[in-house]
C-alpha cells in the first residue's frame, strides 16, 4: 500500500451486524476537514442490521453477504473490498469470525473494537463476565485482528471503573460511550503507520 500522498485517502470498509453506532463514528469522524480516511463501503451479514441506516443516510455504498456458505461470502468479500479499492478494514460489531484466507490477504489492515480490556475477556458476554468475576475495571479495546479470536496486538485501550450498581447493560452503555471515543482515535494512529 503506497504512503499518503498529499490529498490522497485511505478506502476503510466497515463491517458491522447490529446497530452500527461505532459506524456511524467512524462515518463522522471521516467528514472531519483533516480527516486522512474514507469510508467507501459498509459490509453486513444481516439484511435486517439496524446500522445500515447510516449507510443510507450518508450515501455510503453498502452490500448484505449471505453467510450461509462462509467460503463463498468470503469470496464476495474479497471482490466487493478490491472493487471499492479498499485498504482498510474496521470490524465494528461484526459478528462474524474471519477466516484465516481472508485475515492473510488483508494482513495488518483489519482492526477490531472489543468491549473488554484485552487479553481479558475475549469473545461474548463480556460486561456479564466481567461483573461476575467482581472486576475493578472493565473497558473497550481497539486491536488488529489476526488468526486468533481477539488475540491480535492492542492498538488503543480505554479503563471504565465498574460500579457496586452496575447490570450488564448499564454498563455496556458507559463503555459504549468511551468506545465511540477511542474507535476514531486508534484509526487515527493506524493510519499514520501505514
Amino acid at each position: 500500500m503506497q504512503k499518503l500522498i498529499g490529498a490522497k485517502k485511505i478506502n476503510i470498509a466497515v463491517f458491522i451486524s447490529g446497530n452500527g453506532s461505532n459506524f456511524k463514528i467512524l462515518v463522522l469522524d471521516s467528514f472531519k476537514k483533516k480527516s486522512k480516511y474514507e469510508i467507501k463501503l459498509v459490509i453486513s451479514n444481516k439484511a435486517t442490521a439496524k446500522g445500515l441506516v447510516y449507510a443510507r443516510k450518508f450515501k455510503i455504498k453498502k452490500k448484505i453477504i449471505n453467510y450461509m456458505n462462509k467460503k463463498n461470502a468470503e469470496k464476495n468479500i474479497l471482490v466487493e473490498l478490491k472493487k471499492n479499492n479498499i485498504d482498510l478494514i474496521c470490524l465494528a460489531g461484526f459478528m462474524k469470525v474471519l477466516s484465516k484466507t481472508l485475515i492473510q490477504k488483508f494482513k495488518g489492515k483489519i482492526i477490531n473494537i472489543h468491549p473488554s480490556l484485552l487479553p481479558k475477556y475475549k469473545g461474548l458476554n463480556t460486561h456479564q463476565r466481567a461483573i461476575n468475576n467482581r472486576e475493578k475495571y472493565s473497558g473497550c479495546t481497539v486491536h488488529y485482528v489476526n488468526s486468533r479470536l481477539d488475540s491480535g496486538k492492542i492498538i488503543l485501550q480505554k479503563k471504565v471503573r465498574i460500579l457496586k450498581t452496575d447490570t450488564s447493560s448499564k454498563l455496556a452503555k458507559r463503555i459504549l460511550k468511551q468506545e465511540h471515543i477511542l474507535y476514531p482515535k486508534a484509526l487515527k494512529k493506524v493510519l499514520i503507520s501505514l
